[in-house]
């Protein structure tokens, strides 16, 4: 019954986490900027860090099943 919630929150954070990585090198890629108004190595950084986070965090959600 709780492995409902945690596969619920894995998959949410692995999507996001993907999304945001491939929304990233798409950005970084075409040289558009990531986020409005910041240094662009500093942004890109920012969300491919954070990117991986949710992935990771998101894989261990599956690990806890």
């Amino acid at each position: 019954m709780e492995s409902g919630p945690a596969v619920f929150a894995g998959v949410a954070f692995v999507l996001f986490g993907a999304a945001l990585l491939l929304w990233t090198g798409v950005r970084v890629r075409q040289g558009q900027p990531v986020a409005l108004g910041v240094e662009p190595r500093a942004a890109a950084a920012l969300t491919t860090v954070f990117g991986a986070v949710f992935l990771l965090l998101g894989i261990w959600c599956f690990g806890r099943l």
